[in-house]
């Protein structure tokens, strides 16, 4: 029989300050986001909280380690998602494309406050914040550019500087913190899949359709193309 105890549950004062410290946090991102890092000041998120400036650091010590843990969600869990994403062997270069692209633009369409944020801020953002930022953008391109080096080696990719194509993959997605709302009537799961789509035809071969040998990635670049035919032949003229 296992001595160990069950663990005794969170004590109201716990709870408060957990809620207490994630509406900090949520206030400091959309100060953030609204002014960047260096035009937020520690008073203006205790404002925001309702909390006097004492009070505040009672729950955190500073900006920087509000800026801190926003950067390790964003970009840690990106770079750690993205990276199992790529190693999925038992799937095509093409469908991890297409996996890697549509979850990037899933993430920026819900947290497009954050990203907004991140992009706004990069020249302010302290040395340490900054190191950490710049590993995990360089990790998401590398596993980026290995499942395209995949590609091309395996021929379903046609041939291309992988570093530079991951690039401008990764171009397709960094602006859908900008222009895509919750509130609008575009759907995330349909953008999604149309800038994933969009990026893989952008790697397919020289004559626009993918190479894959996977069955189903044939089917749908011949569906792309009846598609186009079909708008040429209904569009007025």
């Amino acid at each position: 029989m296992s001595d160990k105890r069950p663990e005794p549950p969170m004590s109201k004062s716990g709870v408060r300050r957990g809620l207490v410290e994630q509406e900090i946090f949520d206030q400091a991102t959309r100060l953030f986001a609204q002014r960047g890092f260096s035009g937020t000041s520690f008073q203006d998120i205790a404002d925001a909280v309702g909390l006097t400036r004492p009070a505040l650091y009672y729950y955190v010590k500073s900006k920087d380690d509000l800026l801190a843990r926003l950067v390790a969600e964003t970009t840690v869990s990106a770079a750690t998602e993205v990276a199992e994403l790529a190693q999925r062997e038992e799937r095509s270069a093409t469908e991890r494309v297409r996996d890697i692209m549509r979850h990037l633009v899933r993430q920026q369409g819900e947290h497009g406050e954050r990203f907004r944020l991140l992009l706004r801020s990069e020249a302010d953002l302290p040395d340490s914040v900054s190191d950490s930022y710049d590993a995990n953008r360089r990790a998401v391109l590398r596993s980026i550019t290995r499942v395209i080096e995949e590609g091309i080696a395996l021929g379903e990719f046609r041939t291309v500087t992988p570093s530079i194509a991951a690039f401008g993959t990764l171009g397709i997605v960094n602006w859908v913190a900008w222009w895509y709302h919750p509130n609008s009537n575009l759907d995330l799961e349909a953008v999604s899949i149309e800038l994933a789509e969009m990026a893989v035809r952008s790697l397919a071969s020289e004559d626009g359709r993918l190479t894959s040998s996977n069955p189903l990635d044939v089917l749908r670049s011949l569906r792309l193309d009846i598609d186009r035919i079909e708008g040429m032949l209904t569009d007025p003229l």
